[in-house]
């Protein structure tokens, strides 16, 4: 199994930038899909953004064109990259690894079997 620790929350203002990491143990990245879910207060997890094992990339909606996810097979490491910061971004950002193939279209906190223990991001306006 793969052990998981994301870093890089923090406050910023909003139009600011964060790169979120999440560095891996245990198992390649590469191996999985990788996702990124936040959650804010008082709202269900929400899945963000997906990397599959041959790199391709999936974004919600609501973060598309502002966020970039990617994979560093190297330091066995994937991050996200987030542009243009909305107060709405405000949450917990967690890291997940799935064993499966779920495609990231149809993916929920359910299919993904590895968690962080997440990062908090705040925005400020």
């Amino acid at each position: 199994q793969v052990q998981l620790v994301e870093s890089g929350g923090g406050l910023v203002q909003a139009g600011g930038s964060l790169r979120l990491s999440c560095a891996a143990s245990g198992r390649t990245v590469s191996t999985y899909n990788m996702g990124w879910f936040r959650q804010a207060p008082g709202k269900e997890r929400e899945f963000v953004s997906g990397i599959s094992r041959p790199g391709g990339t999936y974004y919600a909606d609501s973060v598309k064109g502002r966020f970039t996810i990617s994979r560093d097979n190297a330091k066995n490491t994937v991050y996200l990259q987030m542009n243009s910061l909305k107060p709405e971004d405000t949450a917990v950002y967690y890291c997940a690894a799935d064993r499966g193939y779920t495609a990231f279209t149809l993916a929920t906190d359910e299919d993904f079997d590895y968690w962080g223990q997440g990062t908090q991001v705040t925005v400020s306006s």
